[in-house]
C-alpha cells in the first residue's frame, strides 16, 4: 500500500516540505508587512506624534476606522502607471523589455489633447488651440482613437525592430524613448495643450483612473491566463526556440505584444491628460522605470516566462504604499528617489535569487 506521500505513478512522491507558496501570496505578505512597518514608524518617530498612515480611529468622520482619503491617494497615484505596468508585464513575460512607455505617455498626451479641445474658454476662443476650428469640440472617440492609433504605431515599430532585425529590446525601445520624447517637445514646440471638452475631461475625473486600471487588469488577467495569446506569450518567454518549433509565429506575436503594451501606455496618457485637464511634453517622466518596478516587485521574472497580472497589481499596491509611506513619514524627495532606486535594485536581486533557487531545485 502506498504511503501518504506517494502519487502511485512511477514511484513519484509528494514532499510537503517542497511546496511553494504562490508568488502572489508572498507579494501580499510583503504588502502587509510594509504597511505595518510604516504604521510602526508613525508611532515610534518622535515628530510623527503617534499618527497612523492608513487608519483613522475617529469613526465619526467617515464611519470607518480606515483613513479613506489616504487610501484613495495611494490607489490613485498608482493607477495610471499601473495601466502601463499591465502592458509591460506581458512584454517582460515574453522575454522583452520596454523603455519607451514613459516618453510615449508624454507624446500621446500632447496628441490626444490636441484633438480633445473645446472651442470656448470663458467666452473666448481657446488660447491653447493647436489646430483650427475643425478640431474644436470633436466627439470624444476622436482623441481616444488618435491616442490609441499613435500607441499602436509606436508598438508596431518597436515589435518589428525586435522581431525582424533582431535588435535587442533594450536598444530598440531606448531609441524609441528618445524619439517619443522628441515628438512630445516638437508637437507644440514645448507649449502645453489645455482646455479639453467636458466629455474628454470625464475620462479621468474623480476615481475613474482606478476604475480603468481595475477593468484593464481583469481583462488582461483573463487574456494572459485563459487565451491562446497568453499561452503563446509565456511559451516565447520560457523558450523562444521551442515555441518556434512548436508552430508559434514568434515574430508576429512579438509585434502584437509590443503593440498592446504601447496602446496601454497611450491609454494611460489619455487618462492622465484628462485627469490633469492639460498635456505637457514632460509627462511620463520615470513612468517606464516605475512600471517595470511594479512588475518585478510583483514577481515577473526579467528572464521571461514567469509572472502574472495579479502579481503586478499587488506590486503596484506595494509601490504605492511605499511612495505614500515615505511622504507620510516626511522623507525628503531626494531621499525618496534614492530609496525607490534601492527598492528597484533589490527587486531585481530578489528575482535573480528566485531564478537560482528555481534552477537548483
Amino acid at each position: 500500500m502506498a504511503d501518504q506521500t506517494s502519487h502511485g505513478i512511477g514511484g513519484l512522491t509528494y514532499d510537503k516540505s517542497k511546496r511553494a507558496w504562490p508568488n502572489e501570496a508572498n507579494v501580499f505578505i510583503a504588502l502587509v508587512l510594509i504597511i505595518l512597518a510604516f504604521e510602526a514608524l508613525g508611532q515610534i518617530l518622535p515628530y510623527m506624534n503617534s499618527q497612523s498612515m492608513l487608519f483613522d480611529f475617529n469613526t465619526n468622520r467617515d464611519g470607518t476606522i480606515l483613513n479613506v482619503a489616504r487610501i484613495k491617494i495611494v490607489i490613485l497615484q498608482v493607477s495610471i502607471i499601473g495601466i502601463i505596468s499591465l502592458g509591460v508585464t506581458q512584454v517582460i513575460i515574453s522575454g522583452g523589455i520596454d523603455l519607451s512607455s514613459g516618453p510615449l505617455v508624454g507624446a500621446a498626451a500632447m496628441i490626444v489633447m490636441s484633438f480633445g479641445q473645446t472651442e470656448l474658454v470663458n467666452g473666448q476662443i481657446n488660447p491653447k488651440a493647436v489646430f483650427g476650428p475643425w478640431a474644436f469640440d470633436l466627439p470624444v472617440i476622436v482623441p481616444i482613437l488618435a491616442g490609441l492609433s499613435f500607441g499602436a504605431l509606436i508598438g508596431c515599430v518597436n515589435g518589428s525592430l525586435i522581431a525582424f532585425t533582431r535588435i535587442p529590446p533594450f536598444i530598440a525601445t531606448l531609441g524609441m524613448f528618445l524619439i517619443c520624447r522628441g515628438i512630445s517637445q516638437w508637437w507644440t514646440k514645448g507649449q502645453p495643450v489645455s482646455f479639453p471638452t467636458e466629455q474628454f475631461a470625464a475620462i479621468g475625473s474623480g476615481m475613474m483612473p482606478v476604475v480603468w486600471f481595475a477593468l484593464l487588469a481583469v481583462l488582461l488577467f483573463f487574456i494572459m491566463k485563459f487565451t491562446v495569446y497568453g499561452k503563446h506569450t509565456y511559451a516565447i518567454g520560457s523558450n523562444e526556440d521551442a515555441a518556434r518549433m512548436s508552430g508559434i509565429n514568434v515574430k508576429r506575436h512579438k509585434v502584437l505584444v509590443y503593440m498592446i503594451a504601447s496602446m496601454l501606455a497611450a491609454f494611460a496618457a489619455i487618462v492622465l491628460s484628462s485627469k490633469n485637464l492639460t498635456a505637457q511634453a514632460g509627462m511620463g517622466q520615470f513612468y517606464e522605470l516605475y512600471a517595470i518596478a511594479m512588475a518585478v516587485i510583483g514577481g515577473v521574472s526579467l528572464t521571461g516566462g514567469r509572472g502574472s497580472i495579479v502579481g503586478t497589481v499587488l506590486g503596484a499596491m506595494v509601490f504605492g504604499v511605499i511612495q505614500s509611506g515615505f511622504t507620510f513619514i516626511k522623507l525628503d524627495a531626494f531621499y525618496q528617489l534614492m530609496a525607490m532606486g534601492t527598492i528597484i535594485i533589490g527587486a531585481v536581486v530578489l528575482d535573480q535569487y528566485r531564478q537560482q533557487r528555481s534552477m537548483a531545485g
